[in-house]
């Protein structure tokens, strides 16, 4: 019986979403409310689970499409109820399955993948899910964290070592340019656009002013002349206008607290 795979409701303020990263391919084996495919909204990204086991017999909607709820982006076989098998019900010897058949033989490998630092929880699950050994990829997030797309992108290479993997690795600084990564123009994803537009459209909608409120700072300005000399000599440092403002805000909060 062939299951349909519907985009779930979105909120009352959304009319599309776009599809991010299908988890499963067409002919592999999901279990119910295993996560098919990650969907992205204006607002948030959500995560579409199967409604039942079977075969991903086909996908009719590819990573990158624009969808809107209720639509039919692919289909589930659920004739088929266990193993690795396509939707013809024969086992499947692909390389890309391997994996996944000795998966039991493979348990010290899991345990390295938890084992490495600065990983970001996505990129961990899809990692354990692909059997994909995480000190191979060098992350690009902020601190050399392993995000998400460092491993939906990886591509089964060992890691590079020594002058190789700093010619990898993007140094950000003023007047430096990229090393060894070819420059690469990709669309901003639905929930970028949302923010950019909401930002022009509160800047363009608010009134933009300053405003001012006069101190008189002379008894400050006669303090520090009388104490100046004073002060510099007994602590070694200036006395500067920051003091006297940390001490009326310290005052202000303990009486304002």
């Amino acid at each position: 019986m062939l299951i349909e795979v519907k985009v779930p409701v979105l909120s009352e303020s959304v009319a599309e979403a776009t599809l991010l990263t299908w988890n499963k391919r067409q002919g592999d084996f999901v279990e119910r409310d295993e996560n098919l495919i990650d969907i992205e909204t204006d607002k948030v990204v959500l995560e579409l689970p199967a409604p039942e086991s079977g075969v991903l017999a086909k996908v009719i909607k590819s990573e990158g499409d624009t969808v809107i709820a209720d639509e039919i982006i692919a289909h589930i076989d659920t004739s088929v109820t266990g193993g690795n098998k396509d939707s013809t019900g024969d086992e499947k010897n692909s390389p890309e399955d391997k994996p996944k058949q000795v998966k039991t033989m493979v348990r010290s490998e899991e345990v390295n993948l938890t084992s490495v630092s600065g990983v970001m929880p996505a990129a961990k699950k899809i990692a354990t899910e692909r059997q994909i050994n995480l000190k191979n990829i060098i992350g690009t997030g902020r601190g050399g964290r392993i995000t998400k797309m460092d491993v939906v992108n990886y591509d089964g290479s060992e890691r590079q070592t020594g002058d190789e993997e700093k010619k990898q690795k993007v140094v950000v600084s003023e007047g430096v340019e990229m090393v060894g990564r070819a420059e690469e123009r990709v669309p901003m994803s639905r929930l970028r656009q949302r923010v950019a537009e909401r930002l022009v459209e509160s800047q363009a909608t608010a009134a933009i002013l300053s405003t001012f409120n006069e101190v008189n700072m002379m008894p400050v300005i006669e303090l520090r002349k009388k104490y100046k000399a004073s002060f510099q000599e007994e602590h070694g440092v200036k006395l500067g206008f920051m003091s006297f403002f940390v001490k009326a805000v310290v005052y202000a909060l303990k009486k304002y607290p």
